[in-house]
């Protein structure tokens, strides 16, 4: 059930404040998913295998680096590892928009991949609300990224066909130093830890229990296909709306807004069902299997009313689960221990981003897009098949975290 409190003006200006921060950092992100297949193909060198990498690395890198910036947040703060994380994102931003080649591309989104802030960033979101209050903060940064989602598919467009793919990373850099600006000036500093986090072992027992608890298993094994679907599809849906539905690069946007916003109203029932009803099993299910759905109709769809349908199912699928999944690590963690989970949970998240763009863009190469979406259909599939029962939410009545 949803409780009825209120939130208090801190969780709420922590909240808005944490949600366009987020959503500033995915715009910048996103923008350039709808376009490198397309604008990267111009580009010396260009092969599918090298722009799916591009696309990709920044996730490899985010992995890397999420548990240990994770760890790291629980011992010095959220809000320095953040700011730092912003700094690195803006001046690989630079470095893409100065990139003459698609090798050019893959430093500067490497770069851009070592800010690795969102598990401190959704850590953050958990030390600053209380725990009746978690799920609708988190739903609440769950939606901004939907917005963005829906913002970059149409600004992502409008700004490459002025200045190509250089503005769109001109302008995620400045989306970056904006979002320095949030955190410096509008969000609110958390507690300090109740954990002492010096001790070296205590740190490695944190990451192992992380690792052993099955229920964050499950959630982490789900947010890794969960993007590399993301990602790999986007390899394979800008092509198809081109060449299979000669639209035009510049009016794609005019496809993906209608949808996208749709999408979240489409997303509004399944989170009603799951939170006020109690039925988060078969919404979570649900969720999964309305990409299932999607990608088996982009693969078979002819018209274009069709498209819209199976493209709205898979936005509705992918926004429900991405605002879900992180509410549900933050409710099954052990106490002391949120920011060292959550950069567990990142890490699965951006190595799904890179194996779907890395792997995705070469089993496109070599063996060509039917290939490559039967291979997301496999692994949603298969998530759908184990992710059930979802982890329990209540956390374990331990009070230490080792």
């Amino acid at each position: 059930m949803i409780t009825r409190n209120p939130m208090t003006s801190l969780e709420r200006r922590a909240t808005a404040s944490l949600a366009t921060l987020y959503s500033f950092r995915m715009l910048g992100l996103f923008m350039v998913l709808p376009l490198l297949a397309l604008y990267a193909t111009d580009m010396p060198g260009a092969s599918p295998a090298l722009i799916g990498l591009a696309l990709g690395i920044y996730g490899l890198t985010q992995a890397l680096m999420q548990v240990p910036l994770g760890m790291l947040s629980d011992r010095i703060g959220r809000k320095p590892v953040i700011v730092g994380g912003l700094l690195l994102f803006a001046a690989g931003s630079v470095l893409a928009a100065m990139a003459d080649s698609v090798t050019g591309i893959v430093i500067g989104r490497a770069l851009q991949g070592a800010g690795a802030i969102a598990g401190s960033l959704m850590a953050l979101v958990a030390d600053l609300t209380r725990d009746e209050q978690r799920t609708k903060a988190m739903a609440l940064v769950g939606a901004s990224i939907g917005m963005s989602f829906a913002v970059s598919l149409v600004l992502g467009p409008a700004v490459a066909a002025q200045g190509g793919l250089a503005s769109v990373f001109g302008l995620t850099a400045v989306l970056a130093l904006g979002g320095i600006a949030i955190v410096s000036l509008v969000v609110p500093t958390p507690p300090a830890p109740q954990v002492e986090y010096g001790d070296a072992g205590t740190r490695g027992r944190l990451l192992l229990r992380s690792l052993n608890h099955s229920g964050l298993r499950r959630l982490n094994a789900g947010v890794f296909v969960l993007h590399f679907v993301l990602m790999a599809s986007f390899l394979l849906i800008p092509e198809l709306l081109e060449g299979g539905l000669g639209i035009d690069r510049s009016r794609h946007w005019q496809v993906y807004l209608p949808v996208v916003l749709l999408s979240l109203l489409g997303m509004v029932p399944l989170m009603r069902q799951a939170e006020r009803y109690g039925r988060i099993r078969q919404m979570f299910a649900t969720g999964i299997a309305a990409l299932v759905v999607a990608l088996a109709m982009i693969g078979f769809a002819q018209g274009t009313l069709w498209w819209y349908l199976a493209l709205w199912l898979f936005f509705v699928g992918f926004n429900y689960l991405e605002a879900t999944l992180p509410s549900l690590v933050s409710r099954t963690v052990f106490p002391g221990g949120r920011g060292t989970a959550l950069g567990v949970y990142s890490t699965c998240q951006f190595m799904g981003a890179f194996a779907g763009g890395a792997l995705g863009g070469w089993v496109l190469q070599v063996f060509g897009p039917a290939s490559l979406a039967g291979l997301c259909l496999a692994l949603l599939v298969v998530w759908l098949a184990f992710a059930l029962p979802v982890p329990q939410v209540a956390p374990p009545p331990e009070n230490s975290p080792v």
